[in-house]
């Protein structure tokens, strides 16, 4: 019989294909089939459609944050003309210039102070306003200020730092402040007239140029005080009555509205000088001291019978004006003021969104110990506030180091030089009168380098709570 001829060498048996229920069954175990992987176009198609919606971005980083970098930089290797080559002039200006040697010492002094402080205020008004009911309304209003444009702000601050009490309410209250403690003069222009019995004793203080007697009325004319800043109550003055074994007299305003009336004599249409304090000065020591009435008059006991009349120097004192917030030494913090009364509020709420997201077990758990609050705030809310407290201090370094439109608009023109910063002077330098945009430019450097170093710190720290 012949015999069936064996398999061909190099091939295999193919098991048959199962059917029917086998079928089925092998397919419910093996599962539904596998996709197959995508072939021919699909990888480079779908990294083309991603960078057809990075290319807008990419377009608009690199034309309003990279070129201008790139340019910043070739601009600064430039005279002020932008033609000749002047290598690396322009930095060494920078350090030698004492203009902006002072602007770099205020920009490290924002630095320091607004971020710290803007912070630390915004962790105690989280931390308190948790603690009472109207604590939202309290958010507001603290937050409020961050509605408000920098130029607005800058000048609602300038009114408030304003040097006139009646009109800035910073020197208003410091004011009202001082005078509660150290009562003001109401006489601080006036002086002796032409021929008068009173002489200056040194001090800002008037004598008598005689001793006075007892039964003998003494006149004490002044002048130099306007008729609206006479105290409340001031009254016409009059002529002082002798009296025996007393020293009396007036202390008046020896002047007439319109003209007319006497010198050194008292007459019907002036004013007395109301609360004048009078002194008797007898071998240099104060014997007595008396304060005239709401018409001028006063009077002395006995004891100033041969005595000179002093009225001190507390009468003529000038008016406490208050402080010069935007003179020389305190304009920098008085704009750090204005910046912290806008920022705090941020601060604030960023601190709050964290507090809220601290386990109060802990809290309890540590007071439950016997742990008073301070502890509490010190040992476990801060600690456990850290990232936020630090996202809002690395946010307001970044941000007070390009601080220029509160600057240029509360300092005065005559004390810009001393409030200076770097982003200040960045735009004098390269706008100004005498215009310099190379030595501008390299100034834009030196800001990008400094703000260079917080970026990447603060890059490192949201990767690191990234990965966490």
């Amino acid at each position: 019989m012949p015999t069936s001829p064996g398999p061909r060498p190099g091939w295999r048996r193919t098991p048959p294909r199962p059917t029917g229920a086998d079928a089925v069954a092998g397919e419910t175990l093996a599962g539904p089939p596998r996709p197959r992987p995508a072939t021919g176009g699909g990888g480079w198609r779908g990294r083309a459609v991603a960078a057809g919606f990075l290319l807008p971005a990419l377009v608009l980083l690199g034309a309003l944050v990279v070129h201008p970098i790139g340019f910043s930089l070739y601009r600064s290797f430039f005279d002020r003309s932008g033609e000749r080559f002047v290598g690396v002039a322009n930095y060494q200006e920078i350090f030698g210039d004492e203009t902006i040697r002072t602007a770099l010492r205020n920009t490290l002094v924002w630095v320091v102070l607004a971020p710290t402080t803007a912070t630390v205020l915004g962790l105690i008004f989280a931390v308190l306003t948790e603690r009472v009911r109207w604590g939202t309304a309290f958010k507001l209003v603290v937050f409020m200020p961050m509605a408000i444009s920098m130029l607005a702000a800058g000048i609602i601050f300038r009114l408030v730092y304003e040097a006139d009490p009646d009109r800035g309410v910073a020197n208003a209250v410091w004011v009202g402040v001082h005078d509660t403690f150290a009562e003001s003069s109401a006489f601080p222009k006036a002086r002796p007239g032409r021929d008068s019995p009173l002489v200056a004793a040194g001090g800002g203080a008037y004598v008598t140029k005689e001793p006075v007697r007892a039964g003998v009325p003494v006149l004490l004319p002044l002048v130099g005080v306007a008729p609206d800043a006479l105290p409340e109550g001031t009254q016409p003055a009059a002529a002082s009555a002798a009296e025996p074994g007393k020293v009396t007299g007036t202390a008046w305003q020896d002047f007439t509205r319109g003209g007319g009336g006497r010198t050194n004599a008292v007459d019907a249409t002036e004013s007395g000088y109301a609360g004048m304090r009078i002194e008797a000065v007898r071998d240099g020591k104060v014997v007595e001291s008396v304060r005239a009435r709401s018409d001028g008059t006063f009077t002395l006991s006995a004891k100033a019978d041969g005595a000179v009349l002093r009225l001190p120097a507390e009468n003529f004192r000038e008016a406490y004006a208050g402080v010069d917030w935007l003179g020389p030494v305190l304009v920098t913090p008085s704009v750090i003021g204005a910046y912290v009364w806008m920022w705090a509020g941020f601060a604030m709420v960023l601190i709050g969104a964290g507090l809220a997201a601290v386990p109060r077990e802990l809290l309890e758990a540590a007071r439950v110990d016997g742990a008073g609050e301070w502890q509490v705030f010190r040992r476990i809310t801060v600690p456990l506030l850290a990232p936020v407290l630090a996202v809002v201090l690395v946010t307001l370094v970044i941000n007070v180091m390009k601080i220029f439109d509160l600057v240029f608009v509360i300092a005065p023109g005559s004390v810009q030089d001393d409030a200076n910063v770097l982003a200040l002077q960045l735009y004098r330098t390269s706008f100004g009168t005498d215009a310099d945009q190379g030595l501008g430019s390299a100034i834009a450097v030196l800001l990008l380098v400094l703000v260079v170093p917080v970026m990447l710190y603060n890059i490192r720290r949201m990767r690191r709570e990234g990965r966490r």
